[in-house]
């Protein structure tokens, strides 16, 4: 079978989107063609957003690739899979220039993976992949009937078969990029230390996230945590060290203390971006952190209070002053050294500008406590309304949007709710 994996042109105009607007390695869809291609199947990835391909011109190469079988994910890049856009807008318009374009259509990601009635209901696709789509689109290129893990669209309704699926990815092999693909990815992503010298990458060492933080919409996709085997990861890595790449990042959801893979980054001529906890690690291993080449650490603190990060199950054993003190700790081995906070109720406001002045002076960057969004997938959602239904990203926009006036230093605009944003189902 041959299969077109496509990554359309995003545009976040409206939306509560909190991520970075910069065109990343669509992993997924990589991850996807090395499954695919060992199944004997002829896999090619469109990405019209790192090629900045429009409508017209991504359908021209998708019906070009003359495809069996066309993929369309939801989110861009397993690096926001959690913090997706809530509006299937950018889907839509790209399945709409794709017309009746001949093949099976499929839609991964978080959306499908959560609420599959309602994205098959809003996107012209004949399935939706609920969970990690790697191996279940191997099983719908085989031609299995009734694949776990999907919704298929039928003439009484939707059928649902089993529940989101997990990949072994313990195994997967190198994921290898074309040297244009490369060539144009001059992003590096959460790096503030110094301006990019060449191109950046994406990678992923490890699945999934041992806590159940209240905050993180990981229920149904990428829940589980799973390492790489080191051997493939490290000669993926240095195939992108040898086309130029000069920064990775690991869009682990949780980048934990791994020796072997840090002493081998050492070895290998490479800057590189994390995002952890920092109450995780031991001096001597944040030591080693930096020594590897590690320039950019994103630390979830999430809440100054012991009552707020219980209140989001952050399962923390130190105080807030042993948080401070490893974050500075930190900085001294690494350039780069951010702790994320999360507007809660429990903690006062003096005391949080107080403690991110004291970090600052030690060259640490704390941001302004950022308004929490509840994703559907996410516990905070769960506690506010119950298991996802079909109207619950826009029942979780519409909140968001009545709750809180001020948004994120990331949203430019006022969002939209999603009624605004998509177009009417089908």
């Amino acid at each position: 079978m041959r299969v077109a994996l496509v990554n359309p042109r995003w545009d976040f105009a409206g939306s509560i989107y909190f991520g970075c607007r910069e065109p990343h390695l669509p992993l997924e869809l990589g991850c996807a063609k090395v499954l695919l291609e060992a199944a004997g199947h002829a896999a090619e990835i469109i990405d019209a957003h790192l090629f900045n391909l429009g409508p017209a011109r991504m359908a021209a190469a998708v019906t070009g690739c003359r495809p069996d079988m066309i993929v369309m994910t939801t989110a861009p890049s397993y690096l926001f899979w959690r913090c997706a856009p809530p509006e299937l807008r950018v889907p839509q318009e790209a399945l709409a220039a794709l017309g009746g374009a001949p093949g099976l259509k499929v839609a991964v990601g978080p959306h499908g993976s959560t609420t599959p009635r309602a994205t098959l209901a809003k996107l012209p696709v004949d399935i939706v992949v609920m969970g990690e789509c790697e191996e279940v689109l191997v099983d719908i290129a085989n031609g299995r009937d009734s694949v776990a893990g999907t919704a298929v669209r039928g003439e009484g309704g939707p059928r649902i078969f089993g529940g989101p699926r997990l990949s072994r990815f313990t195994d997967l092999a190198p994921l290898a990029w074309g040297d244009d693909w490369i060539h144009r990815h001059r992003h590096h992503h959460h790096r503030f230390d110094a301006p990019p010298d060449g191109p950046g990458a994406e990678v992923e060492a490890s699945r999934g996230c041992p806590y159940r933080c209240t905050f993180c919409a990981k229920e149904t996709h990428r829940d589980v945590y799973r390492r790489r085997a080191l051997a493939p990861l490290l000669a993926e890595i240095d195939r992108l060290i040898a086309q130029g790449v000069e920064y990775l990042y690991f869009i682990d959801e949780i980048f934990l203390p791994n020796r072997p893979l840090l002493a081998a980054l050492a070895d290998r001529r490479v800057r590189f971006g994390v995002q952890t906890r920092i109450d995780l690690w031991k001096p001597d291993m944040i030591r080693l952190l930096g020594e590897a080449g590690c320039v950019s650490v994103e630390a979830g603190i999430e809440s100054l209070s012991p009552e707020g990060r219980d209140m989001l199950d952050k399962d923390c054993r130190l105080t807030t002053e042993q948080l401070g003190e490893l974050l500075v700790l930190a900085k001294r081995h690494i350039r780069f050294v951010q702790a994320n906070l999360i507007e809660m109720p429990h903690d006062d406001q003096g005391a949080v500008d107080t403690w991110r002045e004291t970090l600052r002076g030690s060259g640490v960057r704390a941001n302004d406590p950022v308004p929490l969004f509840p994703y559907p997938g996410s516990p905070d959602y769960r506690r506010l309304w119950g298991d996802p239904d079909d109207r619950a990203w826009e029942r979780a926009v519409d909140y968001y949007i009545a709750r809180f006036a001020r948004l994120s230093d990331v949203q430019s605009d006022r969002p939209l709710p999603l009624r605004e944003l998509e177009h009417p189902a089908a």
